[in-house]
């Protein structure tokens, strides 16, 4: 028989925390803290294999399903002295979602599980506190109502609202029992009129209805966003969590709250976290009443931390956070709940932060000897780092402060507002930077987030929804700032008599929680501090050299102050289309001889010669590989009628040259056209007018530096070795020709770019004419797929959302396909030139699991765009080490 359910607690734990795969990662934990002793309510875990069956069987569970849990539940019952259904002491208990990776808000919970018209007596007369019985009926109802029968969030809201208005409450702790009652019957009214069906009164049919919806929300349409974008397998499932409840809103000797045993945003080793008095979990996360500190330190006036009011759980509560930080070994998000002055932990997991807060805590664990620096490597997500490679607000810059809030997730944002999460997905598709603007956000509010540059909020703390999900996102955000004033309807965010409008621009500074009017000047980032002790712990353990992809000095220089070990790519096409060469360039294509082309092209030879002598410059010392002439020379030309008619005049050539110019040159698929070394070859003067740049620049450098480069010519889309042959002769021919004027030589080096699948498959017969490989994935991926990388975001999305790829493959390399060739290249090229060079230089240099497969094949060096270095550093490092970044954390 499959064991479908685990129990936990009560001095029977059948789980441990490295059965997450089984048991979700809620699971395995509330099963581990049990087993260590701390105070856990008793429960029960329904495991994700029950999930894979429930969708491989039409939603149906499997037939010895409900026979385990009858058993896990009695055992409940026994330890607590409680009956499930029973009138007068009823057990209540959680059902919730637990994936092994987690997802905060993404699928459903259900809570006070098993109270109806009946046992809500027993509840007052065991608790001797009728409005807390009433009130976590109304809570039951509301979830229940909204989770499994499918009736909108706001039905029940605007009944609550209507009560509290009558009676001029303004908290929901203002209202009584006789209110919650009312409360009660207008939300069972609710459930009757939108579903056609009384409320269930059956605990039963309850639990099983709370079981299905919690295992049906691992496809509703958040969660399945939230795993695209965090590349979750939708086969993982999602564990269920049944415990027994013990409740925080019973008075004001009970509470309960959301920890952080260090800063989720700095990573500062100080206890962190926020906490309601006589309130139950969701009202924390989802920002319904404003949060209080834990600590003493961080109140403000008017704020009363959990350590003044309930002294005695707080300081369990920080013995707690000791011992899981030790066990664990790592930072801990922790849920817990005080029933009368008891602590209870009902959740722990490695928690969510941001890239400046997961490298400090990294190496202060190192520093501490919780883990070893090989260890703190693997702890940080190398494609979070994106959020430390960019800009900054400008200390020094004018700004207009509208308002401040908290600073639930730093960096900075500027964009245009706007106030739906649709908005901001549609603007942001067209390239628009946009802030998104809630009272409070939701979980159906993912799109908009990913979307948007930054979040504001108007309610909510620093473990609201908003903030949570920001963080693991590396989006700014600045949450519960209560000063502005949200107005959907008329589109409008206001404070301190301040109105802006949807498309009006703010910046944020997550930093701070400032908010400002228009957009503030931002900086550039440093390394340094955490960072670049990370980072030369990671160049201590890496074998693969990271370089990037650059023509521009600006460039050139980012990626030297990122650690580029040189440049794997520069795309010398990106040059010819400077202002002050452009012309020169369509003077070459528009000729009618090879006289004329290289009368052109003399034209071309300073400028080109200059740029290449200002990246030399820069990378003084090491190796710089320069593609040659690529894309097609119809790029170069003007397309529209206007502009054709201005470049014929600046050509002394009249209109209908041009257009037939343009006609002949015209190629119904240019990407497969007349491109890279075909071009080479048919007008060998180009090639020869960019290598006598190269080595002209290169000897100057040289000469002024005292510091050699060390160019490596890259010759483009080679499928034959005859075409490798040729252009390589060409070059050589060259480099003699500089050589013998110049009375002086340096060392260099002529390879092509493996792009094409022939090219990759008769590597062995291209090798004999190369000194290296660098494989273009790009264009790699485009010819192994047989689909344009322009017209492929048509169709690509759906193909990930419905599974017929994983990922896209123009950013994560296709390792089955376009790795499968990558792997042949490297092993037929080597086999016939044992010393050949091998690298990559396509997007995929900078993307992690890319990274990892390209030390597995053995590649000498990645490449990628500057601000993605540090990425490549750090994951070239865990490739190294035999880690793949774990996402169930």
């Amino acid at each position: 028989m499959i064991q479908w359910v685990y129990s936990f607690g009560a001095g029977h734990n059948e789980g441990r925390a490295d059965m997450r795969d089984l048991l979700g990662g809620k699971g395995a934990n509330l099963a581990e803290m049990a087993s260590i002793g701390l105070p856990v309510p008793p429960g029960f875990t329904i495991t994700t294999e029950v999930c894979t069956a429930f969708y491989a069987n039409g939603r149906k569970f499997p037939e010895d399903l409900e026979a385990q849990v009858r058993q896990a539940l009695a055992r409940i019952e026994q330890a607590v002295g409680l009956r499930f259904g029973d009138p007068t002491k009823p057990l209540l208990v959680s059902v919730r979602s637990g994936a092994r990776a987690s997802m905060p808000g993404m699928m459903d919970t259900v809570l006070n599980l098993g109270l109806n018209d009946t046992t809500v007596a027993g509840l007052a007369a065991g608790s001797g506190d009728a409005r807390f019985a009433w009130d976590s009926y109304r809570r039951f109802i509301q979830m229940y109502g909204s989770v499994v029968l499918g009736v909108e969030h706001h039905r029940f809201e605007e009944i609550l609202e209507h009560v509290k208005l009558e009676r001029g409450a303004i908290e929901d702790t203002d209202l009584a029992a006789r209110d919650w009652q009312r409360v009660v019957e207008g939300y069972k009214e609710v459930v009757e009129r939108e579903t056609g069906k009384p409320f269930p009164q059956d605990p039963q049919a309850q639990l099983w209805g709370a079981i299905g919806a919690v295992f049906g929300s691992w496809m509703n349409p958040r969660a399945v966003t939230y795993r695209r974008l965090h590349e979750i397998p939708a086969q993982w499932g999602t564990a269920v969590n049944v415990q027994a409840m013990v409740f925080g809103n019973m008075g004001p000797d009970c509470a309960t709250g959301v920890c952080f045993t260090r800063d989720p945003s700095t990573g500062e080793n100080a206890f962190y976290g926020e906490f309601l008095v006589n309130a139950q979990g969701e009202d924390v996360v989802a920002g319904i009443r404003t949060p209080q500190p834990l600590r003493r330190e961080r109140a403000k006036p008017g704020e009363t931390s959990m350590e003044e009011a309930l002294p005695d759980a707080f300081a369990e509560l920080v013995a707690v956070r000791e011992r899981l930080e030790q066990h664990y070994h790592d930072m801990q998000d922790i849920e817990f709940t005080v029933q009368q002055n008891r602590l209870y932990m009902l959740q722990t997991r490695n928690g969510k932060r941001t890239a400046a807060a997961s490298m400090r805590i990294a190496v202060e664990m190192a520093r501490e000897g919780l883990i070893d620096r090989q260890e703190a490597i693997k702890r940080v997500n190398p494609a979070a780092l994106d959020q430390l490679l960019h800009p900054m607000l400008d200390p020094a810059a004018p700004r207009r402060l509208l308002s401040k809030g908290l600073p639930a997730s730093p960096g900075a944002a500027c964009g245009a507002v706007v106030f739906s999460a649709d908005e901001a997905e549609s603007r942001a598709a067209r390239g628009e930077a946009v802030i998104l603007v809630r009272i409070e956000t939701s979980p159906e509010d993912i799109h908009g987030m990913h979307a948007a540059r930054g979040i504001l909020t108007t309610r909510g703390g620093m473990t609201s929804h908003a903030a949570v999900v920001a963080r693991g996102m590396g989006r700014p955000c600045v949450a519960g700032a209560g000063g502005l004033s949200v107005n959907y309807g008329a589109q409008t965010l206001s404070a301190g008599g301040q109105t802006l409008y949807a498309g009006d621009t703010i910046t944020l500074d997550g930093a701070s929680g400032e908010v400002f009017i228009g957009s503030v000047a931002m900086i550039e980032p440093t390394m340094s501090g955490d960072f670049a002790t990370l980072m030369e712990w990671a160049d201590e353990s890496r074998r693969m050299r990271v370089r990037a992809n650059a023509e521009t000095p600006l460039d050139a220089e980012t990626a030297r102050k990122f650690g580029a070990e040189g440049i794997g790519l520069c795309r010398t096409e990106h040059m010819f289309f400077d202002p002050e060469r452009i012309g020169a360039v369509r003077q070459m294509i528009m000729a009618h001889d090879e006289t004329g082309r290289r009368a052109a092209l003399e034209r071309l030879l300073p400028f080109q010669r200059q740029d290449f002598v200002e990246l030399f410059r820069i990378m003084a010392g090491l190796p710089v590989t320069i593609r040659l002439l690529d894309p097609p020379l119809h790029e170069f030309l003007p397309h529209g009628e206007a502009e054709l008619a201005e470049v014929a005049v600046v050509l002394g050539q009249d209109v209908e040259s041009m257009r037939r110019r343009a006609a002949e040159l015209a190629e119904a698929n240019p990407m497969l056209g007349h491109r890279g070394c075909r071009l080479g070859i048919s007008y060998p003067e180009i090639y020869e007018m960019q290598a006598r740049a190269i080595f002209e620049g290169a000897l100057a450098v040289a000469e002024e530096t005292g510091n050699a480069p060390i160019p490596e010519i890259m010759i483009p889309l080679v499928g034959m070795l005859r075409e490798l042959e040729i252009t390589r002769a060409q070059i050589e021919a060259v480099a003699k020709q500089v050589f013998e004027k110049a009375g002086r030589t340096l060392d260099y080096t002529i390879g092509t770019m493996i792009e094409l699948p022939r090219a990759a498959l008769t590597a062995d017969s291209i090798a004999r004419a190369a000194d290296f490989f660098s494989f273009g994935t790009n264009d790699m991926t485009q010819t192994v797929f047989g689909l344009s990388r322009d017209d492929a975001g048509k169709f690509l999305p759906h193909y990930i959302e419905i599974g017929v790829l994983p990922k896209d493959p123009f950013v994560s390399m296709d390792i089955e396909g376009v790795g499968a060739l990558v792997r042949i290249a490297a092993e037929k090229g080597r086999a016939a030139k044992p010393g050949l060079k091998l690298g990559i230089c396509g997007e995929h240099g900078g993307d992690p699991a890319s990274i990892a497969f390209c030390e597995a094949v053995g590649l000498e060096y990645v490449s990628c765009s500057p601000y993605r270095v540090p990425v490549a550093r750090l994951a070239a490092a865990q490739a190294s080490l035999g880690t793949a970044i774990d996402r169930t954390s």
